[in-house]
């Protein structure tokens, strides 16, 4: 299969715009067309849906598109170990991330990537909504779970360690919990559709912080609104020690039963679709993360 046509297929893919693609690798759009056509002949499918307004990637080229960057990434890998082709980082990388991490602790920091990296392009999903790597085409993700799926291999950006808070005002109102038990007689703040999570205490006893057994409960689909609610004073919610911190420190949240620790296997993670091959982008830029924020995460400097 020829890895010329399908640069051009990614490219038009990622552009949505055949011309364009075809200018990136110094082809006239005539030419660029051409070739798109004899590697929708080849491969029998039609991989993009064109009209006189506007290009989509067709449900058989969306299946297609990671592994035609699967055979591209080998490629570039097999001729840069030979001396050849292209070894340094170009392209558009997508990266998904959830918003409020990002907004945090990854966006500050894009304008140094960019001037170390000029030559790539950052196409950023940032939701919480946890996107399906394989089907959305992602080169790299940010989860903050467990690793669990056998499709997804990842490094260890951080550790990803939560506490139950609440607004100074919300505790002078509603008094502070001393026990585990205490919780049920509170306001609590759910996100999504959190489950009970295991509550151990220094002494090892175990109870849980479930947000469904509370006076009430306000539920939320985005971590950054959580923490507003939850400094708004209007309940007690748990939260990622990377998200409150600056908030504990200032004295704007409070934390809530410090002598028990949520027991959770959930870290922040940098997770890949399964590859033999680990492009230059995705590798320069995970170098980045892990530099910049895994090193010493400044959260880390926040005694709780």
């Amino acid at each position: 299969m020829d890895t010329d046509s399908l640069r051009l297929f990614v490219l038009a893919a990622e552009k949505l715009n055949i011309s364009a693609a075809g200018r990136s690798l110094g082809l006239a759009p005539a030419v660029a067309s051409a070739r798109l056509a004899k590697l929708e002949i080849e491969v029998g499918a039609d991989l993009l849906h064109r009209s006189t307004r506007k290009v989509s990637l067709s449900l058989q080229g969306a299946e297609f598109l990671p592994f035609a960057r699967e055979i591209l990434q080998q490629s570039d890998a097999g001729l840069a170990a030979l001396g050849q082709g292209k070894s340094n980082a170009t392209g558009t990388l997508r990266f998904t991330a959830p918003s409020t991490f990002a907004q945090l602790h990854i966006a500050p920091i894009l304008p140094d990537f960019q001037s170390e990296h000029p030559d790539v392009t950052l196409d950023l999903r940032l939701s919480d909504v946890q996107f399906d790597l394989i089907e959305g085409s992602f080169d790299l993700a940010l989860r903050n779970s467990s690793l669990d799926d056998s499709n997804l291999k990842g490094r260890k950006l951080a550790n990803d360690r939560r506490i139950l808070c609440a607004s100074p005002a919300y505790l002078r109102d509603h008094g502070t919990p001393q026990m585990p038990d205490d919780l049920a007689r509170h306001y609590l703040i759910a996100f999504r559709d959190q489950k009970a999570r295991p509550l151990i205490g220094r002494d090892g006893q175990t109870s849980e912080f479930d947000p469904r057994k509370g006076l009430g409960r306000i539920i939320l689909d985005d971590g950054l609104s959580q923490k507003i609610v939850t400094c708004a004073g209007a309940g007690i919610s748990s939260n990622s020690i990377w998200s409150v911190y600056q908030e504990i420190k200032d004295g704007r949240l409070i934390q809530i039963l410090p002598d028990y620790e949520i027991a959770d296997k959930t870290a922040l993670w940098l997770v890949y679709p399964k590859t033999n091959v680990l492009s230059p982008k995705v590798r320069v830029f995970m170098d980045f993360l892990l530099k910049r924020i895994g090193k010493s995460p400044i959260w880390d400097n926040l005694a709780i």
